[in-house]
């Protein structure tokens, strides 16, 4: 089966968040498994810069924006340790940018055009390079309008007969809303902007174009896919999803442990597996410690977060309970993250007020994630809100038990500790439903005193550690949902 993945991340060439690990990692899992995938993104700046090898194909086309013609340029490249090729479009006044999507805290202000163009030239290039894709896989809002485009624009070409749509929700929050008059640049008829199809609140809606018009719909896990039916998940389109929930799946994704394993991690002061791992960890904690000038106890909890610096993460939840635990609980902090300025601000001060109870780093650096993986106890992830959550995965993997709301994937992935759960060796974590202070603290202590305990620790850590979350097992996945997507397709085109 050809699968085409529509997407503007791919690591290693681009990313912002999960997405640029999702489509880098699942089209290498789905040609494990006999597909055929191939994956076309924008050629941004980021993706030409990104040290991977890129060759002209020599292809140049022209695509309709509004009333005028623009060109472009494919070129190619791989997924790295792989066969699975991956095409790039290359048009510098759209792409060729300091980010992908934004600048300064602001969209850029034509990126309806230049998506419109992504778009365009993604059906341009199913034909110039002969792609013949049994599926379009299509990610986030950037790519809504390819199944609009297939049953309108392109329904009566022979070249697209056939190609069944699938569109994966990332993310409910960013749907791609824009300017009603920029219906012109799309060259569908005005016939399309209704509150059935592209119109929403009296803009044109890219995400929604693609809930109404793709063949089948999915989500990174299946608790999300339940929670966006309704508000507030849903920002504003539960109608479009409750309509369409027959065809809406949830799909967990898969942990790229060819990156994240303790076994072979060349980031880590000391590599191990689930059965060393007591040694292992007690000389990533002490480096870990040392790297964030901590004191040296080994016996003090270490818990960590990695991630965005914003409420939707949970951070204003450990903002508020980290004074009182610096004051009157035995625990380190170490927290590695970028984000909003007043985070930045009240971190900086924690640290420097309680500097043996807290350790703080601005900015992002994968080696340090996975050395904080490595060294902590146990891993934070108090989200509002989380589609899946990759953190969560790696944490199990190394070792460090995850404290997390019961949200989408959190919720799909991690087993909270109770009697029960204990009791059948399924517990894995610790989680908390209520989205406030309170729950995180009496969560975290629950966790704390378990570490103590060391039978009841090392059957937590053990469990996790020996759980698949592999990409094999997503994929697998995705194989069905495919078969389904292209029967789904058959019977449209039949009714």
């Amino acid at each position: 089966m050809n699968i085409l993945f529509a997407t503007t991340e791919a690591v290693p060439f681009c990313k912002t968040g999960g997405l640029g690990d999702v489509c880098g990692a699942l089209p290498i899992a789905l040609a494990q498994l006999g597909m055929n995938p191939t994956v076309i993104l924008p050629g941004f700046r980021h993706a030409l810069e990104s040290g991977q090898p890129i060759n002209p194909t020599g292809v140049r086309f022209e695509v309709p924006i509004g009333n005028r013609m623009v060109a472009g340029e494919y070129l190619e490249s791989r997924l790295p340790g792989s066969d699975v090729p991956v095409y790039l479009i290359e048009q510098h006044h759209y792409f060729n940018r300091d980010e992908l999507y934004r600048n300064n805290d602001e969209d850029y202000r034509d990126n309806c055009e230049r998506f419109v163009f992504f778009n365009r030239a993604v059906l341009d290039a199913v034909e110039r390079l002969d792609l013949k894709p049994d599926v379009l896989h299509c990610h986030d809002w950037q790519t809504g309008m390819l199944p609009a485009y297939l049953k309108t624009v392109y329904a009566e070409d022979p070249t697209y007969d056939n190609i069944a749509t699938l569109l994966t929700i990332h993310n409910m929050a960013y749907q791609g809303s824009f300017w009603h008059w920029d219906m012109e640049l799309t060259g569908l008829g005005w016939q399309h902007f209704n509150w059935e199809q592209l119109e929403f609140y009296g803009q044109l809606n890219f995400l929604k174009s693609g809930l109404v018009f793709a063949d089948t719909l999915s989500t990174v896990s299946p608790r999300y896919a339940q929670e966006i039916q309704s508000p507030p998940m849903s920002c504003g389109l539960e109608g479009v999803l409750s309509h369409r929930s027959n065809e809406l799946f949830g799909v967990l994704n898969g942990a790229d442990y060819s990156v994240w394993s303790p076994e072979h991690d060349p980031h880590i002061a000391q590599q191990y597996t689930v059965d060393n791992y007591k040694e292992g960890k007690a000389v990533c904690k002490r480096a870990l410690q040392e790297e964030m000038g901590l004191p040296l106890n080994p016996d003090t909890p270490l818990l960590a977060s990695v991630g965005r610096l914003a409420d939707q993460k949970g951070f204003d939840m450990i903002a508020e309970i980290l004074p009182r635990w610096a004051e009157q609980v035995d625990a380190q902090w170490v927290l590695l993250g970028s984000g909003d300025r007043h985070y930045h601000d009240l971190l900086e001060r924690l640290a420097a007020q309680y500097p043996e109870r807290i350790a703080v780093r601005l900015g992002f650096s994968n080696e340090l994630a996975h050395r904080i993986e490595a060294g902590a106890d146990m891993f934070l992830m108090p989200s509002r809100y989380e589609p899946c959550g990759l953190n969560q995965l790696y944490s199990l993997k190394y070792g460090a038990v995850p404290i997390v709301r019961e949200t989408g994937g959190l919720a799909d992935t991690i087993t909270n500790a109770t009697e029960r759960s204990i009791a059948d060796h399924s517990a894995n974590g610790y989680s908390f439903a209520d989205a406030s202070a309170y729950a995180l603290s009496m969560t975290v202590d629950r966790a704390c005193r378990a570490y103590h305990v060391p039978e009841l620790w090392e059957q937590l850590v053990t469990t996790g550690m020996r759980q698949d979350w592999s990409w094999g097992r997503s994929a697998q996945r995705y194989v069905e949902l495919y078969e389904q997507t292209r029967a789904r397709a058959r019977q449209t085109t039949l009714a």
